[in-house]
């Protein structure tokens, strides 16, 4: 077994086109490091809900230059069996450790294999690169990007021709593809072929971000603005600039890509401390709200003041605001959202007499509602223009949110004031997240395992009122791994992260109220019950 581990990392170190990865790998086999060398040849990486994702380093397991070349050899043989066999490739990438070397890589092996290649002009936020698949008329797109993950990590993103990402079958079928590559020795690699993109599709982009706002609409809302030290800046600062917003507030110590991440320890604007920064630049500036960006931009965070101070919204109540902010402006089509995201979508689309669909976690499934008009998911992922981006977008929703607080300002309100009257229509809709993650992926197995085999019968006092193991599908969803608990007043479902080592359980509770004056008491219910969802959930799962 030993002796197969071994000619398996030789085997990689003579193929390995890198010279540091390769250094490392040779490091690793002299020093007879079989342990970590294990960790590294164990397998291959999978096609998750996000393409390729992992940490960077040497062998199948890690993100390198070898795998992907490997995937973009297997996207191109499965293109070609499609019939694609001189298709168009866009080809996009962030600021991350290897991101470049990565899209040239990719460039490459789609000109070898006969399609056209096109790369992205720079590091450019992961929504654009969407775009310009539609734009160009491209058979497909990839995107160099782990988004809002470590430092460590990077990641390879899949779209098809109709702007977005890939889902069964097609992932597996990209899968059969790199398998059946026997050697990299195999995949031509030209040194040129492929086009660089001048900015003319971003211009493009860009013009098109300005029919997210409603003609005349108010432009007042000052903002503060972090990039996450990724590659947002640039085009949200020319999208406000066309649109006429107040120059947003730069948070300095962010605003430009670094791929070490220095001021975070995980550039998502959801984990705690990653918006300090931001709400130490909102405390000098005062402005009407706080707008973060994850380092590819797809998503969008927005912050707001709260006693004096300053606090993160949730994905679900950027969602309602949106959601409620376009059905204002008479919108017309199909909300969206995923299984996991709050109840009060539905609530918003039923009473505007909109249609309304759920689908599985991860904007690849919200993107494929048929006549979409807005869909959005709790992870801070929303679509708000899903004829020009057919995928989250955190540029043109930080445009939308601003023009919301615009209008509100102009009124003399607030996002919080019309949160609480949505919360008086609706009922209050309460979420919160119970996030476990860990080292041994087997506890998120075992804790699956428990909860099928023993399903809880009530949690915080709440009787289950029905257990849905969602393997099985249901009569709209197609299976995937999760459980779904519906209760009197709440709701609960558990499922493993298709990006991250994580066990996610997504709660929400939904308090009714009648006036204003009920809101206090109820928010103090709804925070009570969330805190005995976790307990127990947490008791139960055996986590």
């Amino acid at each position: 077994m030993q002796d197969d581990l071994i000619a398996r990392a030789q085997a990689w170190l003579a193929e390995d086109p890198d010279p540091e990865t390769r250094a490392e790998l040779a490091a690793l086999l002299d020093a007879g490091d079989t342990d970590e060398l294990a960790s590294r040849f164990a397998g291959t990486l999978q096609f998750g809900t996000a393409g390729l994702r992992g940490e960077l380093g040497a062998g199948p397991l890690r993100m390198n230059r070898s795998v992907v070349i490997r995937a973009a050899a297997g996207l191109a043989a499965y293109l070609k069996k499609q019939g694609h066999t001189d298709g168009l490739v866009v080809i996009g990438y962030d600021a991350r450790h290897k991101s470049s070397a990565f899209a040239e890589d990719t460039a490459a092996v789609m000109t070898g294999a006969g399609l056209r290649a096109a790369v992205l002009p720079r590091p450019l936020p992961t929504p654009v690169l969407a775009y310009a698949i539609r734009h160009l008329g491209a058979v497909a797109g990839v995107e160099v990007t782990a988004s809002h993950n470590p430092p460590r990590d990077n990641g390879y993103k899949v779209y098809l021709g109709d702007g977005s990402q890939i889902v069964p079958p097609a992932d597996a079928e990209i899968a059969a593809e790199i398998a059946a590559i026997a050697s990299l020795h195999d995949v031509p690699r030209p040194d040129t072929g492929w086009e660089t993109l001048d900015d003319s599709f971003l211009d493009a982009y860009l013009a098109r971000t300005d029919a997210v706002l409603a003609q005349d609409s108010p432009r007042t809302a000052r903002t503060v603005y972090t990039a996450m030290h990724g590659v947002g800046k640039d085009v949200l600062l020319a999208a406000f600039a066309r649109a006429g917003f107040p120059t947003p507030a730069l948070v300095a110590e962010q605003a430009e890509p670094d791929p070490d991440f220095p001021t975070v320890a995980f550039p998502n604007p959801e984990e705690p401390g990653a918006m300090d920064l931001a709400f130490a630049k909102a405390r000098e500036e005062d402005p009407d709200l706080v707008i973060a960006n994850d380092p590819d931009a797809d998503r969008c965070a927005v912050a707001v003041k709260d006693n004096g101070g300053w606090r993160m919204l949730r994905g679900d109540e950027v969602g309602a605001l949106l959601a409620a902010h376009l059905v204002s402006r008479g919108a017309q089509g199909t909300f969206a959202e995923s299984i996991v995201s709050s109840s009060l979508l539905g609530r918003i689309a039923e009473k505007a007499g909109l249609p309304y669909e759920e689908t599985l976690t991860g904007f690849k499934w919200i993107a494929r509602v048929e006549g979409l008009r807005y869909g959005y998911e709790e992870a801070l992922g929303y679509c708000v223009d899903p004829e020009g981006v057919r995928d989250k977008d955190g540029i043109t929703a930080a445009l939308l949110i601003t023009e919301l607080a615009s209008t509100l300002k102009s009124e003399g309100r607030t996002l919080t004031d019309l949160l609480d009257d949505l919360a008086v229509e609706h009922g209050l809709h309460a979420t919160d997240q119970l996030s476990v993650r860990v080292e041994d992926l087997s506890i998120i197995t075992d804790a699956m395992r428990r909860l099928r085999e023993q399903p809880p019968t009530e949690l915080a006092g709440l009787p289950v009122t029905n257990a849905e193991d969602l393997t099985k599908g249901t009569d709209k969803l197609p299976p995937t791994d999760g459980l779904r608990y519906t209760l009197e007043g709440a709701r609960v479902i558990v499922r493993p992260s298709g990006t991250e080592p994580k066990l996610k359980c997504y709660l929400e509770v939904v308090v009714p109220l009648r006036d204003h004056t009920e809101l206090p008491a109820a928010h103090t219910k709804a925070t009570e019950l969330l805190t005995a969802l976790k307990s127990d959930l947490s008791t139960a799962a055996g986590i």
